[in-house]
């Protein structure tokens, strides 16, 4: 059965992602109730195959139609669209799924060896611990994100604020109920990503009339034999992007800077790197890598410490604490058919969605033929009936719509969404391990200091926080030194 699973989840995942307007995170999320009647590790496994599969599809809209079904696979489109306009679509769709395999499979590698010994060593970690990972993944955000400082910071606050909504589990206060009934017991995360992602995109996308021209394209046998025979030439580019991926999974990246790396690492070092842009394989090679190692290399922090690496993660974070599991290092010891079946259904999936993708990609790139004004309806009702499922209120359905309308105008007004996604799962989590190490300390702040790991985790936080700060200080300093230079010369 879960094998079962397994195959639905990456062909309902391959749909998701060749549709704009859904995505890897929302495409988890609307499908999320559908899996409140299984065994968790049945459902996670479908869940993970979901994600696998809007990876993997994300590639085809990019390729054939230019049209990136998801963020992280614009930088696929430089060169795998001139490629399918070419006459080569089956040589870049082909080069572009063995790449993402390949990338998820370093990854998994990655979490097999390395999840048992970060939880191990996790297990060393109290309150004071956990709020400073928390504050690092915060942080990190800020500090390594491309989005202006100020408006992550903006978005990261308004998901603490909405986190709080509801009776405080401490003190038993209401808070930020204005005497509502219905607001008692606050906004269900997973309505809050259904509108966000979902709703939000749907608003963009009717706004900005959307329609699909493109290419078609068929992989036979001999296409795929030849595309694998010229591949290994790139063997350096798929290390250095499956790498890069694993890397910015990890740190909460996340898979579309990932892609975006590791394209213009592979222009600088590549000897074609001129060509880029007029239809390179290697150009497709590299950001499918790491957008797929990244993908996965998120659920290694989500597993061992419960912090999500990418929003996707987030959701499933969500998904496990619905089921009554706890992230974190104890469930490898409490839960260890569930974490270790997870870890064996990633490599299954992986070969199955490699297999899936190569087969099916005349039916998927098919679907982008039908009126926009016809799946756009569809996929509203898909998530009105995902945040109806989640506590059987229609309430939730006006706040998915009402979050919808945040997720539009985050993206009119270039306001990231995964902070807010983020701060919403998370605040609570870091709220309450604040406050049981101010418990502990008795209101004494130094207990973040009160031992090398805690202090050192704490202090890396603080360095991302003022990281942008000091960014734009040295580069005003160098600018003035450089108009400096310019008028003194130009005065001798």
């Amino acid at each position: 059965m879960n094998i079962l699973y397994m195959v639905i989840g990456v062909i309902l995942g391959v749909f998701v992602g060749v549709l704009p307007g859904l995505g890897g995170a929302n495409g988890v999320a609307i499908l999320l109730p559908l899996t409140f009647a299984m065994s968790p590790v049945s459902a996670i496994i479908m869940l993970s195959s979901i994600y696998w599969g809007a990876l993997f599809g994300g590639a085809i809209t990019s390729i054939l139609f230019n049209i990136p079904g998801e963020p992280w696979s614009v930088a696929t489109t430089f060169d795998g669209h001139p490629m399918a306009q070419k006459g080569r679509a089956g040589e870049a769709l082909t080069a572009a799924f063995t790449s993402s395999f390949f990338g998820a499979f370093v990854a998994v590698l990655l979490i097999t060896f390395m999840a048992p010994i970060i939880a191990q060593f996790a297990l060393r970690f109290g309150p004071a611990e956990f709020f400073a990972v928390y504050l690092l993944t915060f942080c990190s955000f800020v500090g390594m994100g491309k989005e202006p400082p100020s408006k992550v910071i903006a978005a990261m606050m308004l998901g603490f604020a909405l986190a709080t909504v509801g009776i405080d589990t401490v003190t038993g206060q209401l808070r930020l109920t204005f005497d509502s009934v219905e607001l008692l017991r606050g906004f269900d995360f997973l309505v809050a990503v259904i509108g966000l992602f979902g709703v939000g995109e749907i608003l963009l996308t009717m706004e900005e009339g959307l329609a699909f021209r493109g290419k078609s394209a068929k992989i036979n046998a001999k296409v795929v034999f030849q595309t694998w025979a010229q591949l290994p030439k790139y063997w350096a580019t798929a290390l250095r992007g499956a790498l890069v991926g694993c890397w910015m999974g990890i740190t909460p990246g996340g898979a579309t800077p990932a892609s975006f790396m590791s394209y213009g690492l592979a222009k600088k070092f590549s000897k074609n790197g001129r060509n880029f842009g007029n239809g390179e394989m290697e150009g497709v090679v590299a950001p499918e890598t790491a957008a797929h190692a990244a993908g996965t290399a998120a659920l290694l922090p989500m597993l061992t410490l419960g912090i999500p690496g990418s929003p996707t993660a987030a959701v499933l974070l969500g998904g496990l604490l619905i089921w009554g599991l706890q992230p974190g290092p104890l469930l490898f010891i409490e839960q260890k058919d569930f974490v270790w079946g997870l870890i064996a259904s990633l490599y299954l999936s992986n070969l199955v969605g490699l297999i899936v993708v190569l087969t099916t990609v005349p039916w998927f790139a098919a679907i982008l033929k039908i009126p926009f004004s016809i799946i756009a309806p569809v996929i509203l009702v898909i998530c009105a009936v995902g945040a109806y499922t989640v506590a059987n209120a229609s309430l939730d359905i006006v706040y998915m719509l009402g979050f919808g309308v945040i997720g539009y105008l985050f993206k009119k007004l270039n306001y990231p969404l995964a902070p807010l996604v983020l701060a919403l799962v998370l605040g609570d989590q870091a709220e309450a391990a604040f406050r049981q190490a101010m418990l502990v300390s008795e209101g004494d702040l130094t207990v973040f200091y009160s031992n090398w790991l805690v202090g050192t985790i704490v202090t890396l936080a603080l360095i991302m926080l003022v990281w942008p700060m000091y960014s734009y200080v040295m580069d005003r300093v160098r600018g003035r030194s450089d108009a400096d230079g310019v008028e003194h010369g130009a005065s001798t």
